[in-house]
């Protein structure tokens, strides 16, 4: 693989990425989502109570331009009427700001979800370099942006052109309308320009959204050498897991090793193979593994056998078979039975031996072609 296909981004972000991100207070998102909800959301409550809201409001004007002859007489109480006039006119629009303002927190996490970061209100001083500085205005991002403004500048502005075409006599003669009539004429104009600009707002979301997902996820993109790195801190390095997998080997062996004390035989290649084998004449199970090593781990076991005197017992054929077939603290397979046994029914007779009494003979185990191995583990007679 050459330098420059590791350092190209073309790997999608792992989880971990993600959460990282996530966690600096970067995820994906479009300002045009809440900018469409919010001003939908007005509209549709506009239609709703539209009729009550206007006609209320209408009353109020009207009364701001109403001023009795006690408040003319007493000017220290305008102050007072028109702090009650700001109260009045603020509660009859507090609903709908309410309603917009939840409108628009539901929608800010539509994207990329609800994220509370402390790191994004920490000054970043990389930001301070004029190379990125110039990065972020004349990169691809903010050639995007721009675009995407003057597109959005574009659409609106020519909506908001032919509504005007469409109602500019009625533009011109609210001017000699009375307040009610100018102020209704003036809220079903408002209402039809909020609904087209709302749909033209919808219309940008509705393509920003997935476009912001893809533009993040095409940043957060990695190199295939960040993936290796990465799953090397998960999983840890090569090194760090052989060591472990040593470490395992040597705690099993030193299990192994404890249980040779609880053995009846030792049978051995003499040299290269060791395995040591339990059996319980009063049970019906077969005889167990209880060890089983090469080497520097069969030599290990030997000596264990010694220091608790159990026999020892030399057969090539029969050591390499079991330490080829047998997991430890398994039983031995079928086709070893006989063998075996005759291995046991030999040691269990030194056991019991007396002076003056015939030994038993020393056994030569027979192996059926399916147990016959060499040193390698490889069929002699396949």
């Amino acid at each position: 693989m050459s330098d420059s296909d590791s350092s190209e981004k073309t790997e999608e972000p792992t989880a971990k990425k993600l959460r990282k991100a996530r966690e600096d207070g970067q995820v994906a998102r479009s300002n045009e989502l809440p900018a469409a909800a919010v001003t939908i959301a007005a509209m549709l409550i506009l239609f709703m109570i539209g009729g009550v809201w206007v006609a209320r409001l209408t009353a109020q004007f009207a009364a701001g331009f109403t001023i009795d002859r006690k408040t003319l007489d007493s000017p220290n109480l305008l102050p007072l009427a028109f702090a009650q006039q700001m109260g009045d006119g603020l509660l009859l629009v507090l609903p709908l700001l309410l309603l917009t303002a939840v409108v628009a927190i539901l929608a800010s996490g539509a994207t990329g979800g609800y994220l509370f970061s402390v790191k994004s209100f920490l000054p970043d001083f990389s930001k301070l370099s004029l190379g990125s500085g110039f990065k972020r205005m004349f990169g691809t991002r903010a050639m995007v942006e721009l675009l995407k403004s003057i597109a959005k500048f574009s659409l609106i502005a020519t909506v908001l052109w032919i509504l005007i075409n469409r109602h500019l006599n009625e533009l011109l003669l609210m001017g000699q309308m009375s307040l009610e009539p100018a102020l209704e004429a003036a809220g079903l104009l408002i209402a039809e320009s909020a609904l087209w600009l709302s749909l033209c707002l919808l219309f940008i979301a509705l393509i920003d959204a997935p476009y912001q997902r893809y533009a993040f996820i095409k940043r957060m993109r990695m190199t295939k050498q960040e993936i290796k790195d990465e799953m090397k801190d998960m999983e840890g390095s090569p090194e760090i897991k052989g060591k472990i997998r040593q470490r395992q080997r040597e705690m099993s062996n030193a299990r192994m090793i404890q249980k040779v004390k609880e053995a009846d035989v030792v049978i051995t290649n003499p040299e290269h193979f060791a395995v040591a084998l339990s059996y319980d004449p009063a049970g019906d199970g077969a005889p167990i593994l209880l060890a089983k090593g090469t080497d520097h781990m069969a030599a290990k076991i030997r000596e264990e056998a010694k220091t608790h005197g159990i026999e020892i017992f030399s057969s090539p054929p029969l050591a390499r078979a079991i330490y080829f077939t047998t997991k430890a603290n398994h039983s031995i397979p079928e086709a070893l039975y006989f063998a075996v046994a005759q291995v046991l029914a030999y040691v269990f007779n030194l056991a019991q031996i007396r002076p003056g009494v015939q030994p038993m003979q020393r056994p030569s185990p027979k192996l059926p072609p399916s147990m016959q191995f060499d040193v390698d583990g490889k069929l002699i007679n396949p």
